[in-house]
């Protein structure tokens, strides 16, 4: 039979009568012929009380039993989902990560997937079983210890199977309804998308979109999964939600799909550094050492052999950032006159596949920035992606202005 993996998030599984709710969802696909994988994160809040404890017992923890401790919870939800379809008299049994077994490398809260044999999990369902609930978020290493995959695993765990499992779709299911234009929260006028390319869903979650996480993006598109994303709180039909696909099947081809917007970032300026050969390895190097994710860079024009340099962090990395670069300079690495950080502004982002053959995107962007007095502080693109930092209190303005400037509300 065809293979349908569905995840749920810890929304949609946050009590019992949503586990009730997400299993009657799984049962229609049953009925409708298939042989269904289902993917379970902990129940809502779960996860972040399970790291309360381990940071209240041990603020410096075996990495180990941490991953020992925080997986727990999809263990819980598996069992109860299991247990949920069985009294539907639809036969499932849940799958922790260790029996399916999802391989994984050794770096404990962070491992990296690196094989699903689907042999135990086809087994079961030659012998009658219809629905595996499956952990989310968990794995076992080479050593047969128990791994996680990072926040948002869970994510990458439903794309993972659908590719090993070669399913005709991986649906996610969260308190969203899928993918918009923009926050609803901050414009009125979001709407939601019905297609979305992967490139554009992996810029827009990269830059803050929260809907799916981006290494489960990146998995999809790499293994070509076709993704929906849909919410399990409502009851609306099937169909409901937004696909996330190849570039070709999104005809559309639109100059601007989506605003994006990160609050928590922060600009850091090395005031006179050496304009020499290396220098920016010599800067960025121990940024990368120290786990500092550095999204835009701006080098300065050279005077007199010194240049500035600006880049931008989220802003609880900063004190990271700050220690690396004073460890650089105390080494003799890198010689800077002063560190300057800004923590007070936010990365506003137009993203669209239709940039790459449509010019005048940047130009109406920063006029619509200008006509509503927003300075722009630093600007990055790429192919299908502009972003400017700008100071935090003018975020939602922007956000709402240039929706309204890309005419968002009218996409579907």
């Amino acid at each position: 039979m065809p293979v349908l993996v569905m995840k749920f998030g810890g929304t949609s599984v946050a009590n019992l009568d949503r586990i009730k709710r997400a299993a009657k969802r799984v049962g229609v696909e049953v009925a409708k012929g298939y042989d269904v994988i289902v993917i379970v994160s902990a129940m809502s809040g779960k996860t972040n009380e399970l790291v309360g404890w381990v940071d209240e017992i041990s603020p410096l923890f075996d990495a180990r039993e941490y991953d020992a401790v925080v997986s727990s919870g999809e263990n819980i939800t598996a069992g109860l989902m299991a247990l949920t379809l069985q009294e539907m008299d639809v036969p499932a049994r849940s799958w922790q990560g260790w029996q399916v077994p999802l391989k994984t490398n050794s770096a404990h809260s962070a491992a990296r997937i690196e094989d699903i044999p689907p042999d135990n999990i086809r087994t079961k369902f030659a012998e009658g079983m219809r629905v595996a609930v499956v952990a989310g978020f968990q794995g076992i290493s080479p050593e047969g210890r128990i791994t996680t995959l990072g926040r948002g695993g869970s994510d990458t765990t439903a794309v993972a199977f659908a590719a090993a499992f070669d399913a005709e779709r991986c649906d996610i299911y969260t308190d969203v309804d899928g993918v918009y234009t923009t926050d609803p929260r901050i414009s009125a006028k979001a709407r939601k998308l019905d297609k979305i390319a992967f490139e554009e869903m992996l810029e827009l979650a990269s830059l803050g979109a929260k809907v799916l996480q981006t290494r489960s993006v990146e998995l999809a598109m790499r293994y070509n999964v076709k993704l929906r994303v849909l919410s399990s709180l409502n009851e609306q039909s099937d169909s409901a939600g937004t696909l996330v696909c190849d570039e070709e099947e999104n005809m559309e081809s639109r100059v601007v799909s989506g605003i994006a917007y990160s609050r928590e970032e922060s600009k850091m300026t090395l005031v006179s550094v050496a304009d020499r050969p290396g220098i920016a390895a010599a800067i960025f190097g121990p940024l990368s050492e120290a786990g500092v994710n550095v999204d835009m860079i701006i080098q300065n024009i050279s005077e007199e052999g010194r240049t500035d340099m600006t880049f931008s962090c989220p802003t609880n990395q900063v004190q990271r950032a700050e220690k690396a670069l004073e460890g650089a300079k105390q080494s003799g690495a890198i010689n800077y006159h002063d560190l300057i950080t800004d923590s007070d502004v936010a990365k506003v982002s137009a993203v669209g596949i239709g940039m790459r053959s449509q010019s005048g995107v940047a130009a109406k962007m920063f006029k619509t920035l200008s006509d509503e007095g927003i300075n722009i502080k630093v600007i990055a693109t790429s192919e299908i992606k502009i972003s400017v930092l700008i100071d935090r209190k003018y975020m939602e303005l922007a956000v709402q202005a240039l929706h309204d400037a890309f005419e968002l509300e009218k996409l579907a």
